[in-house]
């Protein structure tokens, strides 16, 4: 037997050992993989079951005389298959559980909602220096930051907020934006 599979034999040619079954298992290979491949869609899976059958064939006891060793065959074929349906289905079932009762699903969709540990920490870290940064500038510029930046208020509301024109709450965010770049980057 090769990698691939089981090795060729022409029709007649083998051990006198060999049962019917195995003679009629290489006399239509070819034609159960076909068989199987227009069930599965897969070239790949139909030779693999065929690898499976040959196995179930080669390491069974002779079984008394088969009528019709190539409808066991395709019999046998087609219950391997039935089997691997039954056992991807398992698995699916089994997976799907595992995610229900270990994730977050929003809408039925898996959401992740843990940040990895590392990155959390160097995220809280880096808001930490932030905050800090913000509260060293200077009163009326960090007034004019918090308002636009963090808040979200336009520079026209800001200016009305702080009672100073537009062009000042410009000249102080962009020089808080200086400082707290400069900061961050040391």
């Amino acid at each position: 037997m090769t990698a691939s599979g089981p090795p060729e034999r022409r029709a007649g040619e083998g051990r006198q050992d060999d049962s019917p079954l195995i003679r009629a298992f290489f006399e239509k290979r070819e034609n159960l993989i076909l068989f199987l491949a227009a069930r599965t869609r897969s070239m790949a899976a139909a030779e693999d079951l065929v690898q499976d059958l040959y196995l179930r064939l080669a390491t069974q006891t002779p079984a008394a005389e088969v009528k019709s060793p190539v409808a066991l065959l395709y019999r046998m074929a087609a219950n391997l298959l039935v089997d691997q349906v039954r056992s991807d289905q398992r698995s699916s079932r089994r997976s799907a559980q595992w995610r229900i009762e270990t994730r977050a699903s929003l809408g039925g969709e898996d959401v992740v909602d843990e940040t990895p540990a590392d990155e959390a920490l160097i995220a809280r870290e880096r808001v930490r220096q932030l905050a800090a940064a913000v509260a060293d500038l200077p009163p009326q510029m960090g007034r004019a930051f918090r308002l636009h930046k963090l808040e979200g208020r336009s520079q026209a509301e800001t200016a009305e907020a702080m009672g100073v024109s537009r062009k000042m709450v410009e000249a102080h965010i962009q020089a808080a934006v200086r400082q707290l770049s400069k900061r961050l980057r040391s």
